[in-house]
Protein backbone atom coordinates (compact mmCIF):
# COMPACT_ATOMS: atom_id res chain seq x y z
CA UNK A 1 0.00 0.00 0.00
CA UNK A 2 1.03 3.60 -0.56
CA UNK A 3 1.86 5.68 2.49
CA UNK A 4 -1.38 6.67 4.24
CA UNK A 5 -0.28 9.58 6.44
CA UNK A 6 1.96 11.82 4.36
CA UNK A 7 2.09 14.96 6.52
CA UNK A 8 2.21 15.63 10.26
CA UNK A 9 -0.53 18.20 9.63
CA UNK A 10 -2.83 15.26 8.88
CA UNK A 11 -4.45 15.25 12.29
CA UNK A 12 -7.32 17.05 13.99
CA UNK A 13 -6.80 20.69 14.94
CA UNK A 14 -7.52 20.09 18.60
CA UNK A 15 -4.34 18.02 18.82
CA UNK A 16 -2.38 21.23 18.20
CA UNK A 17 -4.60 23.28 20.51
CA UNK A 18 -4.11 20.78 23.33
CA UNK A 19 -0.50 20.17 22.31
CA UNK A 20 0.45 23.80 22.88
CA UNK A 21 -1.10 23.82 26.35
CA UNK A 22 0.59 20.49 27.16
CA UNK A 23 3.93 21.88 25.98
CA UNK A 24 3.64 25.01 28.12
CA UNK A 25 2.09 23.46 31.24
CA UNK A 26 2.38 19.65 31.35
CA UNK A 27 5.47 18.71 29.38
CA UNK A 28 6.56 16.22 32.07
CA UNK A 29 3.29 14.24 32.07
CA UNK A 30 3.50 10.60 30.96
CA UNK A 31 0.55 8.77 29.42
CA UNK A 32 -0.53 5.41 28.05
CA UNK A 33 -2.90 5.18 25.10
CA UNK A 34 -4.84 2.03 24.25
CA UNK A 35 -6.56 1.04 21.01
CA UNK A 36 -9.90 -0.75 20.99
CA UNK A 37 -12.15 -2.00 18.21
CA UNK A 38 -15.71 -2.06 19.53
CA UNK A 39 -16.97 -4.27 16.68
CA UNK A 40 -17.12 -7.75 18.21
CA UNK A 41 -16.96 -9.56 14.86
CA UNK A 42 -13.97 -7.70 13.39
CA UNK A 43 -10.52 -9.30 13.29
CA UNK A 44 -7.27 -8.20 11.72
CA UNK A 45 -5.18 -10.70 9.78
CA UNK A 46 -1.44 -11.08 10.24
CA UNK A 47 -0.96 -9.29 6.92
CA UNK A 48 -3.08 -6.36 8.11
CA UNK A 49 -1.14 -6.07 11.36
CA UNK A 50 2.18 -6.06 9.51
CA UNK A 51 0.89 -3.34 7.19
CA UNK A 52 -0.33 -1.30 10.16
CA UNK A 53 3.16 -1.58 11.69
CA UNK A 54 4.74 -0.48 8.41
CA UNK A 55 2.39 2.48 8.04
CA UNK A 56 2.99 3.63 11.62
CA UNK A 57 6.73 3.34 11.00
CA UNK A 58 6.37 5.51 7.89
CA UNK A 59 4.36 8.04 9.91
CA UNK A 60 7.17 8.14 12.48
CA UNK A 61 9.63 9.16 9.75
CA UNK A 62 7.69 12.35 8.96
CA UNK A 63 8.79 15.83 10.02
CA UNK A 64 7.13 19.24 9.74
CA UNK A 65 8.37 21.35 6.85
CA UNK A 66 8.65 25.14 6.98
CA UNK A 67 5.54 25.71 4.91
CA UNK A 68 3.48 23.65 7.35
CA UNK A 69 4.99 25.43 10.35
CA UNK A 70 4.24 28.80 8.83
CA UNK A 71 0.62 27.73 8.35
CA UNK A 72 0.38 26.77 12.04
CA UNK A 73 2.07 29.99 13.05
CA UNK A 74 -0.71 31.93 11.34
CA UNK A 75 -3.44 30.28 13.42
CA UNK A 76 -4.39 33.03 15.81
CA UNK A 77 -4.03 31.21 19.11
CA UNK A 78 -0.90 29.18 18.35
CA UNK A 79 2.32 30.73 19.67
CA UNK A 80 5.78 30.90 18.21
CA UNK A 81 7.32 28.97 21.11
CA UNK A 82 5.13 25.94 20.36
CA UNK A 83 5.69 26.17 16.62
CA UNK A 84 9.44 26.21 17.29
CA UNK A 85 9.03 23.07 19.38
CA UNK A 86 7.19 21.39 16.50
CA UNK A 87 10.14 22.22 14.25
CA UNK A 88 12.14 19.78 16.40
CA UNK A 89 9.38 17.29 17.17
CA UNK A 90 9.28 13.79 15.73
CA UNK A 91 7.09 10.74 16.42
CA UNK A 92 8.88 7.76 17.99
CA UNK A 93 8.12 4.25 16.74
CA UNK A 94 9.72 2.98 19.97
CA UNK A 95 6.70 4.35 21.87
CA UNK A 96 4.43 1.73 20.25
CA UNK A 97 3.52 -1.85 21.07
CA UNK A 98 1.59 -3.48 18.21
CA UNK A 99 0.41 -7.08 18.05
CA UNK A 100 -2.42 -9.49 18.80
CA UNK A 101 -4.00 -10.31 22.15
CA UNK A 102 -5.16 -13.61 23.62
CA UNK A 103 -8.63 -12.92 22.21
CA UNK A 104 -7.03 -12.57 18.74
CA UNK A 105 -7.93 -8.86 18.72
CA UNK A 106 -5.56 -6.18 17.46
CA UNK A 107 -3.46 -4.55 20.19
CA UNK A 108 -1.95 -1.11 19.80
CA UNK A 109 -0.58 0.70 22.81
CA UNK A 110 1.56 3.84 23.00
CA UNK A 111 3.51 4.92 26.07
CA UNK A 112 5.59 8.03 26.59
CA UNK A 113 5.26 11.74 27.22
CA UNK A 114 1.81 13.20 26.79
CA UNK A 115 3.40 15.59 24.27
CA UNK A 116 4.24 12.62 22.05
CA UNK A 117 1.48 10.12 22.64
CA UNK A 118 -1.36 12.60 22.22
CA UNK A 119 -0.18 13.19 18.66
CA UNK A 120 -0.39 9.49 17.75
CA UNK A 121 -4.11 8.88 18.28
CA UNK A 122 -5.66 10.34 15.13
CA UNK A 123 -3.06 9.16 12.56
CA UNK A 124 -3.08 5.65 14.04
CA UNK A 125 -6.87 5.38 13.80
CA UNK A 126 -6.78 6.66 10.20
CA UNK A 127 -4.12 4.07 9.37
CA UNK A 128 -6.04 1.19 10.96
CA UNK A 129 -9.22 2.14 9.12
CA UNK A 130 -7.63 2.42 5.71
CA UNK A 131 -5.59 -0.76 6.04
CA UNK A 132 -8.68 -2.70 7.11
CA UNK A 133 -10.96 -1.50 4.32
CA UNK A 134 -8.38 -1.72 1.56
CA UNK A 135 -7.24 -5.23 2.53
CA UNK A 136 -10.57 -6.74 3.59
CA UNK A 137 -12.88 -5.55 0.79
CA UNK A 138 -12.94 -4.53 -2.85
CA UNK A 139 -11.80 -0.97 -2.23
CA UNK A 140 -12.95 0.34 -5.62
CA UNK A 141 -16.44 -0.93 -4.88
CA UNK A 142 -16.43 0.76 -1.47
CA UNK A 143 -15.20 4.03 -2.94
CA UNK A 144 -17.89 3.91 -5.63
CA UNK A 145 -20.65 3.48 -3.04
CA UNK A 146 -19.04 6.22 -0.92
CA UNK A 147 -19.17 8.67 -3.84
CA UNK A 148 -22.79 7.81 -4.63
CA UNK A 149 -23.87 8.37 -1.04
CA UNK A 150 -21.87 11.59 -0.74
CA UNK A 151 -23.52 12.92 -3.90
CA UNK A 152 -26.94 12.12 -2.43
CA UNK A 153 -26.09 13.99 0.81
CA UNK A 154 -24.95 17.04 -1.12
CA UNK A 155 -28.12 17.00 -3.23
CA UNK A 156 -30.21 16.78 -0.03
CA UNK A 157 -28.42 19.87 1.30
CA UNK A 158 -28.59 21.77 -2.00
CA UNK A 159 -32.29 21.06 -2.42
CA UNK A 160 -33.09 22.24 1.08
CA UNK A 161 -34.42 18.86 2.18
CA UNK A 162 -32.13 19.22 5.18
CA UNK A 163 -31.13 22.60 6.61
CA UNK A 164 -28.51 22.24 9.31
CA UNK A 165 -26.97 25.71 9.54
CA UNK A 166 -23.22 25.75 10.27
CA UNK A 167 -21.40 22.44 10.18
CA UNK A 168 -17.83 21.15 10.06
CA UNK A 169 -16.34 17.91 8.76
CA UNK A 170 -14.93 15.79 11.63
CA UNK A 171 -14.23 12.51 9.84
CA UNK A 172 -10.46 11.95 9.82
CA UNK A 173 -10.13 9.28 12.50
CA UNK A 174 -12.76 6.94 11.04
CA UNK A 175 -12.53 7.75 7.34
CA UNK A 176 -12.65 5.15 4.59
CA UNK A 177 -9.35 6.47 3.23
CA UNK A 178 -7.37 9.63 2.70
CA UNK A 179 -8.61 9.69 -0.89
CA UNK A 180 -12.24 9.48 0.21
CA UNK A 181 -11.92 12.23 2.81
CA UNK A 182 -10.28 14.58 0.35
CA UNK A 183 -13.12 14.03 -2.14
CA UNK A 184 -15.64 14.63 0.63
CA UNK A 185 -14.07 17.78 2.11
CA UNK A 186 -13.59 19.37 -1.32
CA UNK A 187 -17.21 18.63 -2.29
CA UNK A 188 -18.76 19.77 0.99
CA UNK A 189 -16.81 23.02 1.14
CA UNK A 190 -17.13 24.08 -2.50
CA UNK A 191 -20.88 23.57 -2.88
CA UNK A 192 -23.41 26.09 -1.60
CA UNK A 193 -26.66 25.28 0.19
CA UNK A 194 -29.74 27.40 0.97
CA UNK A 195 -29.94 26.52 4.66
CA UNK A 196 -26.50 25.11 5.49
CA UNK A 197 -22.85 26.05 5.25
CA UNK A 198 -19.76 23.88 5.65
CA UNK A 199 -17.34 26.14 7.53
CA UNK A 200 -14.33 23.80 7.48
CA UNK A 201 -12.75 20.56 8.61
CA UNK A 202 -10.90 19.25 11.65
CA UNK A 203 -8.24 17.82 9.29
CA UNK A 204 -5.53 20.48 9.35
CA UNK A 205 -3.80 19.13 6.24
CA UNK A 206 -6.97 19.36 4.14
CA UNK A 207 -7.91 22.72 5.65
CA UNK A 208 -4.56 24.07 4.48
CA UNK A 209 -4.78 22.41 1.06
CA UNK A 210 -8.26 23.74 0.25
CA UNK A 211 -8.08 27.06 2.07
CA UNK A 212 -10.91 26.32 4.49
CA UNK A 213 -11.11 26.83 8.24
CA UNK A 214 -9.44 24.27 10.53
CA UNK A 215 -11.83 23.48 13.38
CA UNK A 216 -11.29 22.07 16.88
CA UNK A 217 -10.65 22.99 20.51
CA UNK A 218 -10.24 20.19 23.08
CA UNK A 219 -10.90 16.46 23.56
CA UNK A 220 -11.72 14.36 26.61
CA UNK A 221 -8.03 13.58 27.12
CA UNK A 222 -7.48 17.20 28.20
CA UNK A 223 -9.97 17.01 31.08
CA UNK A 224 -8.91 13.47 32.01
CA UNK A 225 -5.17 14.14 32.18
CA UNK A 226 -5.26 17.63 33.68
CA UNK A 227 -7.96 16.69 36.17
CA UNK A 228 -6.86 13.16 37.07
CA UNK A 229 -3.15 13.11 36.20
CA UNK A 230 -2.21 15.21 39.23
CA UNK A 231 -2.68 12.85 42.17
CA UNK A 232 -3.23 15.78 44.55
CA UNK A 233 -6.44 16.72 42.72
CA UNK A 234 -9.88 15.47 43.62
CA UNK A 235 -10.90 13.90 40.30
CA UNK A 236 -14.50 15.15 40.68
CA UNK A 237 -13.09 18.64 40.08
CA UNK A 238 -11.44 17.66 36.78
CA UNK A 239 -13.41 20.25 34.81
CA UNK A 240 -12.35 23.06 37.13
CA UNK A 241 -8.65 22.28 36.78
CA UNK A 242 -8.83 21.75 33.03
CA UNK A 243 -10.82 24.92 32.32
CA UNK A 244 -8.51 26.96 34.53
CA UNK A 245 -5.48 25.69 32.60
CA UNK A 246 -7.20 26.33 29.28
CA UNK A 247 -8.01 29.91 30.19
CA UNK A 248 -4.43 30.41 31.41
CA UNK A 249 -3.26 29.33 27.95
CA UNK A 250 -5.86 30.95 25.70
CA UNK A 251 -7.84 33.54 27.67
CA UNK A 252 -10.99 34.11 25.55
CA UNK A 253 -9.57 32.52 22.37
CA UNK A 254 -10.34 29.03 21.12
CA UNK A 255 -12.95 28.35 23.76
CA UNK A 256 -15.48 25.56 23.27
CA UNK A 257 -15.89 23.65 26.52
CA UNK A 258 -16.44 19.88 26.37
CA UNK A 259 -19.07 18.97 28.94
CA UNK A 260 -19.34 15.19 29.30
CA UNK A 261 -15.97 13.86 30.50
CA UNK A 262 -17.26 13.19 34.03
CA UNK A 263 -20.95 13.81 33.25
CA UNK A 264 -22.50 17.12 32.23
CA UNK A 265 -24.18 17.54 35.62
CA UNK A 266 -20.78 17.50 37.33
CA UNK A 267 -19.39 19.83 34.65
CA UNK A 268 -22.06 22.39 35.47
CA UNK A 269 -20.81 22.53 39.06
CA UNK A 270 -17.64 24.16 37.72
CA UNK A 271 -19.06 26.04 34.74
CA UNK A 272 -19.58 29.22 36.76
CA UNK A 273 -20.14 32.77 35.56
CA UNK A 274 -16.44 33.31 34.83
CA UNK A 275 -15.98 30.22 32.66
CA UNK A 276 -19.41 30.50 31.06
CA UNK A 277 -18.50 34.04 30.03
CA UNK A 278 -14.96 33.29 28.81
CA UNK A 279 -15.81 30.17 26.79
CA UNK A 280 -17.60 30.95 23.54
CA UNK A 281 -19.72 27.83 23.77
CA UNK A 282 -20.06 24.17 24.69
CA UNK A 283 -19.85 20.82 22.90
CA UNK A 284 -22.23 17.86 23.15
CA UNK A 285 -20.69 14.42 22.62
CA UNK A 286 -22.90 11.91 24.47
CA UNK A 287 -26.40 11.42 25.81
CA UNK A 288 -29.69 12.86 24.62
CA UNK A 289 -28.90 16.05 22.66
CA UNK A 290 -32.26 17.66 23.48
CA UNK A 291 -31.98 17.07 27.22
CA UNK A 292 -28.42 18.41 27.08
CA UNK A 293 -29.40 21.53 25.12
CA UNK A 294 -32.29 22.36 27.46
CA UNK A 295 -30.01 21.84 30.46
CA UNK A 296 -27.35 24.15 29.02
CA UNK A 297 -29.93 26.83 28.13
CA UNK A 298 -31.24 26.76 31.70
CA UNK A 299 -27.72 26.97 33.11
CA UNK A 300 -26.77 30.00 30.99
CA UNK A 301 -30.02 31.72 31.89
CA UNK A 302 -29.47 31.04 35.59
CA UNK A 303 -26.10 32.78 35.27
CA UNK A 304 -27.69 35.75 33.52
CA UNK A 305 -26.13 34.94 30.13
CA UNK A 306 -28.20 35.03 26.96
CA UNK A 307 -27.83 31.58 25.32
CA UNK A 308 -28.21 33.27 21.92
CA UNK A 309 -24.70 34.67 22.37
CA UNK A 310 -23.20 31.17 22.75
CA UNK A 311 -22.41 28.34 20.31
CA UNK A 312 -23.76 24.87 21.05
CA UNK A 313 -21.70 22.36 19.03
CA UNK A 314 -23.19 18.91 18.53
CA UNK A 315 -20.78 16.10 17.57
CA UNK A 316 -22.26 12.78 18.67
CA UNK A 317 -22.98 10.25 15.88
CA UNK A 318 -24.77 12.74 13.68
CA UNK A 319 -26.39 12.43 10.27
CA UNK A 320 -28.29 15.01 8.25
CA UNK A 321 -31.69 14.00 9.59
CA UNK A 322 -30.59 14.30 13.23
CA UNK A 323 -28.81 17.60 12.60
CA UNK A 324 -31.80 19.04 10.76
CA UNK A 325 -34.13 18.19 13.63
CA UNK A 326 -31.82 19.76 16.21
CA UNK A 327 -31.32 22.87 14.10
CA UNK A 328 -35.05 23.29 13.52
CA UNK A 329 -35.78 23.13 17.23
CA UNK A 330 -32.98 25.33 18.51
CA UNK A 331 -31.82 27.72 15.75
CA UNK A 332 -33.62 30.64 17.41
CA UNK A 333 -32.41 29.78 20.92
CA UNK A 334 -28.62 29.64 20.48
CA UNK A 335 -25.94 29.46 17.79
CA UNK A 336 -26.26 25.90 16.49
CA UNK A 337 -23.23 24.14 15.02
CA UNK A 338 -22.44 20.55 14.09
CA UNK A 339 -19.31 18.44 13.78
CA UNK A 340 -20.15 15.47 11.55
CA UNK A 341 -17.69 12.60 11.22
CA UNK A 342 -18.21 9.01 10.12
CA UNK A 343 -21.51 9.76 8.35
CA UNK A 344 -19.57 11.91 5.88
CA UNK A 345 -16.18 10.17 5.78
CA UNK A 346 -17.05 6.45 5.83
CA UNK A 347 -20.59 5.88 4.61
CA UNK A 348 -20.37 2.95 2.18
CA UNK A 349 -22.09 -0.33 1.39
CA UNK A 350 -20.40 -1.95 4.43
CA UNK A 351 -20.57 -1.09 8.12
CA UNK A 352 -17.84 1.30 9.35
CA UNK A 353 -15.48 0.31 12.12
CA UNK A 354 -16.14 1.62 15.62
CA UNK A 355 -12.55 2.09 16.74
CA UNK A 356 -11.04 4.33 19.39
CA UNK A 357 -7.64 5.03 20.90
CA UNK A 358 -8.03 6.48 24.38
CA UNK A 359 -5.70 7.64 27.12
CA UNK A 360 -5.92 4.99 29.86
CA UNK A 361 -3.14 6.01 32.25
CA UNK A 362 -1.52 9.28 33.25
CA UNK A 363 1.51 9.63 35.50
CA UNK A 364 1.30 6.01 36.59
CA UNK A 365 -2.38 5.95 37.55
CA UNK A 366 -5.56 5.01 35.73
CA UNK A 367 -7.75 7.70 34.21
CA UNK A 368 -11.33 7.34 33.03
CA UNK A 369 -14.21 9.07 31.29
CA UNK A 370 -17.73 8.86 32.74
CA UNK A 371 -19.82 10.28 29.92
CA UNK A 372 -23.56 10.90 29.73
CA UNK A 373 -24.22 7.46 28.24
CA UNK A 374 -22.78 4.03 28.97
CA UNK A 375 -20.33 2.41 26.59
CA UNK A 376 -18.18 5.40 25.57
CA UNK A 377 -15.64 5.10 28.38
CA UNK A 378 -12.54 2.95 28.40
CA UNK A 379 -10.49 2.19 31.50
CA UNK A 380 -8.33 -0.81 32.43
CA UNK A 381 -9.35 -0.69 36.09
CA UNK A 382 -12.95 -1.11 37.20
CA UNK A 383 -11.78 -0.19 40.70
CA UNK A 384 -10.73 3.22 39.43
CA UNK A 385 -14.03 3.69 37.57
CA UNK A 386 -15.88 2.85 40.79
CA UNK A 387 -13.70 5.32 42.70
CA UNK A 388 -14.31 8.08 40.17
CA UNK A 389 -18.05 7.45 40.30
CA UNK A 390 -17.98 7.64 44.10
CA UNK A 391 -16.14 10.97 43.93
CA UNK A 392 -18.66 12.35 41.45
CA UNK A 393 -21.62 11.09 43.50
CA UNK A 394 -20.21 12.62 46.69
CA UNK A 395 -19.73 15.98 45.02
CA UNK A 396 -23.16 15.98 43.43
CA UNK A 397 -24.75 15.24 46.80
CA UNK A 398 -22.58 17.37 49.09
CA UNK A 399 -20.94 20.24 47.22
Amino acid sequence: MEQIITSLLETDLYKFSMGQAIYHQYSDYKTTWTFKCRNDDVYFTDEMIEEIKRQISLFCNLRFNEDELEYLNNIRWLKGSYVDFLRLWEPRYEDFEIGRGEDEKLIIEAKGTWLNTSMYEVPVLAIVNEVYFRMNYDYDELLSSFKERLEKKIEDLKSGKYNIGSFSEFGLRRRLSGEAQEIEVKALCTNTYPGSVCIGTSNVYLAKKYGVKPVGTMAHEWIMCVGQGNHKHNCAYSNHYSMRSWVDEYSVLNGTALTDTITTDCFLKDFDLTYATLFSGVRHDSGDPYEWADKMIAHYEKLGIDPKTKTFLFSDSLNLEKADAINTKYKDKFKVAFGIGTFFSNDTCVRPLNIVMKVTRCNGSDVAKISDVQGKGMCKSQDYVDYLNRCIDWRMNND
